[in-house]
C-alpha cells in the first residue's frame, strides 16, 4: 500500500472561507470531507480513476490574482487579503486538484442552480419506482434528489423507457432504466478486477449499459459493481428482492477464504444473515471483496450443520461428552489437530490443550492458486495466528504424512481434530478405524461420521474473535447471529477440555482469554479486543521472516486510486 504524503507535500487551499492544508493533488471532493463539507457525487469514487461525467461534483473556483507585469499579487483592499479572480464557469470537484492558493465555492447561488438542473436531468428518465427498488434506503440519487434536486419537475413528455431484468452476469442483474451511466461498474471492471467486460452502447437517452460481445460479468469481484452502483441499476441475484436494508444489522466481519483477511460487513436480521459486503480498509482491501466470499454466511444454515453432541453416534450431554473425551485422554497416545480457520483465542486454548494433553500439534494446510487481488494461496485464514500464539513453529504441511505413520505404528490412539476432516488431509478410513476422534466442528464430514466423540461447534458468524491475516496484521471480528441451537461455543468447548485434561483452567469469555494471552504471548502484550483498532494492528513479522510461505501469497492488490495515477 502506499504510504501517506510527507507533509512537505501539503498545500493551503480554501474551501467556502475555511482554509484546510491537505496534499498536492488531492481533489476538492476529499479535501472538502475532510472540513465536513459535502459535494454531492455520482462518478467520483476514491479508488477508481477520475471520469467527471456525471457533473453533480460542480463547484466554483477561484485563484489569487497578479499583476501581468510583474507577477506581483493583486491585494484587495476590502479584505487586505489577495484578490481572487473566479472562473465565470464552474468547475468539477473531481477533477480539480489542490493548489497554492486555490479557492472553492461549494455552496453558491451558482452551484445549487447546477446541481439542480443535473439532478433534473437524471430524473428525467428515471422510473418512480422506489417502493420496490433494491437501491431504496441506501440510494444516492434518492439521497441527493432530496437534498440537491428542485424537488418538483418541469417535463412532462413520456419517459424512455429501457430494458429491466438484463442478466450480465450468474451474480448480477440489471435494470437498465434506472441506470445513470456514472461508469463507476465499467471503470471497476477494467482498472481493478482486470476484466474489461462493460460498456456503453447507443446515444443520449438511449445510451444502455452492457457487456461485450460473447462476454459475461462473471468475473470473482462482480458484486463490488452492485456495491459501488449509486442507484438501482445493478443488483445482486442472491440479495434481489429479499430484505430491505433497513431492517438489517450491520456487523463487522472478516473474509476467511483466504489469508488476505478482506475487510466485510455481515447483514442479519432476526439472526438470519442476508448478505455480506465489503468493509472499506485501505491497508488491506480498499472497498473490495471476491464474490466467493459473500456466500459464506450460507453456511449458517447448511442442511449439512452439526447440530447435537454425541458420543459413539448416540445422542448425549455437553458433561457426557466431556466425560467420554477424557476418557480417551487418560489413555494416552494423543495427538491435536489444530486448524487454520480457528481464531487467535481458539489457537491459544488449542496449544493449552496440547500441552495438557503432553501431544503433538499439527495444522492442515489449504493451498491453491492466488489470484493477485484478494485472494491469497493460503486458503487458512489464521495459520499466522497459529504461529504467533506459538501452537506451530512452522508452516503446516499439505498432508499429514508424519499422523498418519504414527497411527499405523501405534504410536497415536487419540486424535483431537478442531474442525478438519482428516480424510481431506490424507488419512485413510483404515488409519480412522485404528484411532478414537474427538471432532469439534461445525459441518458433518467422514471423520464426524467415524468420531467417537462429536461437539458441533460455531461458524465465524455466530461468535467474536480475531485473526491474523498475511501482512501479520491483527484483525477482529464480531458475533453476527445468534448460535445454533445445540452448537456450542468454541472457547467453552475448548476450556473444558482442557480443564477435562488437568490442564490450566482458563474462563472461556474473550476478556478472560486475552488476558491470558497477553501474559503468555509477547507479540500481543497489552492487547485486549478493545484495543485492536478497526483497520486492525500490525504485529512483528521478525521473527517468522524466514519461514517460506506458500509462493503467490504475497498481496499483489494495488489500489486503484494509485493506480489511476502511476
Amino acid at each position: 500500500m502506499s504510504s501517506a504524503p510527507a507533509k512537505t507535500d501539503l498545500v493551503t487551499v480554501n474551501i467556502d472561507g475555511q482554509e484546510i492544508a491537505v496534499p498536492k493533488g488531492t481533489n476538492m471532493i476529499e479535501a472538502a470531507r475532510q472540513l465536513g463539507i459535502d459535494i454531492p457525487h455520482y462518478c467520483y469514487h476514491p479508488k477508481l480513476s477520475v471520469a467527471g461525467n456525471c457533473r453533480m461534483c460542480l463547484i466554483e473556483m477561484g485563484l489569487p490574482a497578479v499583476d501581468p507585469a510583474t507577477k506581483a499579487p493583486i491585494i484587495d483592499p476590502a479584505t487586505g487579503g489577495p484578490r481572487i479572480n473566479w472562473m465565470p464557469r464552474p468547475q468539477i470537484g473531481c477533477g480539480t486538484n489542490a493548489m497554492p492558493g486555490l479557492h472553492i465555492r461549494t455552496n453558491s447561488p451558482l452551484v445549487k442552480d447546477c446541481r439542480e438542473g443535473v439532478m433534473e436531468f437524471l430524473l428525467i428518465n428515471h422510473p418512480l419506482d422506489c417502493p420496490i427498488c433494491d437501491q431504496a434506503g441506501e440510494c444516492k440519487l434518492q439521497e441527493q434528489a432530496t437534498g440537491y434536486g428542485r424537488g418538483y419537475s418541469r417535463f412532462v413528455e413520456q419517459k424512455n423507457v429501457k430494458p429491466k431484468r438484463t442478466v450480465l452476469g450468474p451474480r448480477v442483474i440489471l435494470d437498465d432504466e434506472r441506470c445513470i451511466l456514472c461508469s463507476r461498474c465499467i471503470r471497476f471492471c477494467k482498472e481493478v478486477a482486470q476484466d474489461d467486460v462493460l460498456g456503453f452502447i447507443d446515444r443520449g437517452s438511449y445510451s444502455t449499459l452492457t457487456c461485450y460481445p460473447g462476454r459475461k460479468l462473471e468475473n470473482n469481484y462482480s458484486l463490488n459493481t452492485v456495491d459501488i452502483c449509486p442507484v438501482g441499476a445493478l443488483t445482486s441475484t442472491d440479495f434481489r428482492f429479499k430484505m430491505r436494508v433497513w431492517f438489517l444489522k450491520q456487523t463487522d466481519s472478516i473474509d476467511t477464504e483466504s489469508s488476505v483477511g478482506a475487510n466485510t460487513v455481515v447483514w442479519s436480521r432476526e439472526g438470519v444473515i442476508y448478505r455480506i459486503t465489503p468493509r472499506r480498509n485501505d491497508e488491506v482491501n480498499d472497498t473490495w471483496m471476491a464474490d466467493s466470499g459473500r456466500v459464506l454466511y450460507k453456511q449458517v444454515q447448511a442442511d449439512d450443520r452439526l447440530k447435537r453432541i454425541t458420543v459413539n453416534g448416540a445422542e448425549q450431554t455437553f458433561d457426557g461428552a466431556l466425560n467420554a473425551a477424557a476418557g480417551l485422554f487418560k489413555a494416552g497416545s494423543v495427538a491435536v489437530v489444530g486448524s487454520g480457520r480457528s481464531s487467535v483465542e481458539e489457537q491459544f486454548l488449542t496449544k493449552k490443550l496440547a500441552a495438557a494433553l503432553n501431544a503433538p500439534v499439527v495444522l492442515v494446510s489449504r493451498v491453491g492458486e492466488g489470484d493477485g487481488l484478494l485472494i491469497s494461496a493460503d486458503r487458512n485464514p489464521n495459520v499466522r495466528g497459529a504461529l504467533v500464539t506459538g501452537l506451530i513453529e512452522r508452516l503446516p504441511e499439505p498432508k499429514l504424512a508424519a499422523l498418519a505413520a504414527d497411527i499405523d505404528a501405534g504410536k497415536i490412539k487419540t486424535v483431537v481434530t478442531l474442525g478438519e476432516d482428516l480424510t481431506a488431509a490424507g488419512l485413510t478410513a483404515a488409519q480412522l478405524a485404528k484411532i478414537s476422534v474427538v471432532y469439534l466442528g461445525t459441518h458433518k464430514n467422514a471423520t464426524s461420521d467415524a468420531a467417537k466423540v462429536v461437539i458441533p461447534t460455531l461458524t465465524v458468524f455466530e461468535k467474536s474473535g480475531s485473526f491474523v491475516n498475511q501482512q501479520f496484521r491483527l484483525q477482529k471480528f464480531a458475533k453476527a447471529v445468534p448460535g445454533l441451537a445445540g452448537a456450542t461455543d468454541d472457547l467453552v468447548a475448548l476450556a473444558q477440555l482442557v480443564a477435562a485434561a488437568g490442564g490450566e483452567k482458563v474462563a472461556p469469555d474473550l476478556t478472560s482469554v486475552w488476558t491470558a494471552l497477553a501474559a503468555a504471548v509477547p507479540a500481543l502484550g497489552g492487547i485486549t479486543p478493545a484495543k485492536i483498532p478497526a483497520a486492525g494492528r500490525l504485529l512483528d513479522a521478525a521473527p517468522f521472516a524466514h519461514l517460506p510461505f506458500c509462493e503467490g501469497e504475497t498481496l499483489h492488490f494495488k489500489p486503484a486510486a494509485a493506480a489511476a495515477t502511476a
